[in-house]
């Protein structure tokens, strides 16, 4: 255990710091929500970690996303990877670089316990939601969360016991543009449902 890890089990105990250690956590892109969710549950303790991505850094990453200018051009799970390797060295990471498509869905989460979605299209969450949180795996994922204000507006709804969507289910990128405030409170809330999810088991 180290200095990190430890001042995580001062704060949390040791039943639910070994709650936090043993789960499995899949998320399913590492643009705005994935990366800043990944962040946020990598300083709770999470240590396992399965993260897909197929994309690179681009400046208009920026205005949302946990990278920086001079990581423009790079693989987003290498960077990702690197960065929660900042905040726990002992973290464990299976980073694919790979689309999620229905010959690798099922392999690629099959040892998650809790799946983060986090891409960008609207057929591509239904696609995951379809095939995993149908099908028994607990899943947090978002709908609406693009523009400026009205943040009170991005709830936490319970659909199922195995799926919860985060958002305000209405807006879109098409006609509001994604940016960091509300990007990052909706990653943040799915953070704390994995977090709730794990502890009341």
């Amino acid at each position: 255990m180290n200095e990190f890890e430890k001042s995580i089990l001062k704060y949390v105990g040791e039943n639910n710091f070994k709650k936090i250690q043993s789960a499995e956590i899949g998320i399913a892109g590492a643009g705005g929500l994935g990366s800043n969710c990944a962040h946020i549950l990598a300083r709770t303790g999470f240590k396992k970690f399965t993260i897909i991505d197929f994309d690179v850094i681009t400046y208009s990453n920026l205005n949302r996303q946990f990278y920086f200018y001079d990581e423009a051009g790079k693989i987003k799970i290498e960077v990702l990877s690197e960065t929660l390797k900042r905040i726990n060295p002992d973290i464990e990471i299976t980073a694919i670089q790979k689309k999620i498509e229905p010959s690798n869905i099922k392999s690629i989460f099959k040892n998650c316990d809790i799946i983060v979605e986090a891409l960008d299209k609207a057929e591509a969450k239904a696609f995951l939601i379809e095939n995993l949180a149908c099908h028994g795996r607990f899943m947090v994922s978002v709908s609406g969360v693009a523009g400026f204000g009205l943040s009170d507006e991005i709830k936490t709804y319970r659909l199922n016991s195995n799926l919860v969507v985060i958002g305000d289910l209405k807006s879109d990128t098409e006609n509001s543009p994604p940016m960091a405030p509300r990007v990052i409170i909706a990653a943040a809330k799915q953070a704390e449902t994995v977090i709730s999810y794990v502890l009341s088991r």
